[in-house]
């Protein structure tokens, strides 16, 4: 089962990510993993939270830019290999993955064209899909 994952897009200055972090706290809304990337002037913030949903009305009515798309967060053990165990599982079947980040220590993030068949194939090898 996909998760929400939540896109939001900041221009690189100072404050923007502490405000985001702020609307999340002040709407109840668990922050439960994230991801930045960034250019000169902006940034991509990506994030997992508890309401995917009010998260982002939130954060459209405070004036960001949003996206929502699923993702599949895959559980690990905290031991070597486990990484490699997905990605070669995915490389076998090849499904390439768009970008991963690792939550809470022990969960995997993937965007993935096709997160229905990943999930199933995944799931064949005994991983375990999460949320």
């Amino acid at each position: 089962m996909p998760i929400k994952q939540l896109t939001v897009f900041l221009e690189n200055k100072l404050g923007r990510l502490a405000e985001v972090a702020r609307i999340l706290k002040n709407e109840n809304i668990n922050l439960q993993g994230f991801s930045t990337t960034e250019a000169r002037d902006y940034g991509i913030l990506r994030i997992v939270v508890s309401d995917p949903d009010k998260a982002r009305e939130a954060l459209k009515k405070a004036g960001f830019t949003t996206h929502i798309a699923d993702v599949i967060c895959v559980g690990v053990e905290d031991k070597p290999g486990e990484l490699l165990q997905i990605l070669d599982t995915l490389t076998e079947k090849k499904i390439n993955i768009d970008y991963i980040y690792v939550i809470a220590g022990t969960r995997v993030v993937l965007s993935v064209p096709d997160i229905e068949e990943a999930e199933k194939i995944l799931g064949e090898k005994g991983l375990r899909i999460c949320f």
